[in-house]
């Protein structure tokens, strides 16, 4: 994958936008120096930019919604994860990044296996829909979002800064954006970018199906 990556950002600008904060990218994708493996990164939705290794934007949510709000979401949050039986339990149940709150319940210490167990657990019980119910039930009005993100957690950010945020620092630099993410069904924290109008969206389910969307769109505009 990261060799196709290569020889993609070879051929056309490559942008990758993820929930999670710039060390946690750079931990799954092999490197601290992601920042020069793609023309853009952005981190935390984009609330965290970065263009050809320099940094362009910054936002923080805890200037922008206050200790008050933020420390209601994490008292809501760890009281309903208090309820919760899993397969396992482990640690940092509450991520406090930069831009957003991410809310774990199985914990992201977990282990791969871990992981994967919940994963399967809550594609069966949908654990982390009826717990994102309940937050937006819980913080009607707060000018809050939350989205099922990757395959253990949901983020909280305010309203709009969504993947679409990172939208504004790329859409004057191209004449189309295509995107590719998997959880792009409502809910999902794929969704709103998937579905933009300044973006053409594909929805992938693996990295080799990723590949092969890939490859397709380049052929088609090779033509």
């Amino acid at each position: 994958m990261a060799r196709f990556m290569e020889d993609l950002k070879s051929q056309v600008k490559v942008a990758l936008v993820g929930g999670s904060d710039l060390v946690k990218i750079a931990e799954q994708l092999g490197g601290d120096d992601v920042i020069h493996k793609f023309d853009y990164v952005f981190a935390e939705n984009g609330l965290v930019a970065y263009k050809e290794g320099q940094q362009i934007g910054q936002q923080n949510i805890l200037k922008h919604m206050g200790e008050e709000v933020l420390q209601k979401v994490i008292n809501f949050s760890l009281h309903y994860m208090s309820q919760l039986t899993l397969p396992a339990k482990r640690g940092t149940f509450i991520e406090f990044r930069s831009s957003m709150i991410n809310i774990c319940p199985v914990g992201r210490s977990c282990s791969q296996a871990e992981r994967d167990a919940f994963a399967a657990y809550d594609q069966e019980h949908q654990v982390r829909e009826k717990f994102k119910l309940a937050l937006e039930k819980e913080f009607q009005g707060a000018g809050l979002q939350f989205a099922i993100g990757g395959q253990i957690s949901i983020d909280v950010f305010p309203e709009g800064w969504n993947k679409t945020y990172c939208l504004r620092f790329m859409e004057n630099d191209v004449d189309t954006i295509h995107f590719f993410g998997d959880k792009t069904e409502k809910g999902g924290n794929d969704y709103e970018i998937f579905a933009d109008p300044r973006t053409v969206g594909h929805s992938v389910t693996s990295p080799e199906d990723t590949r092969k969307q890939v490859t397709e769109v380049l052929n088609s505009l090779k033509h």
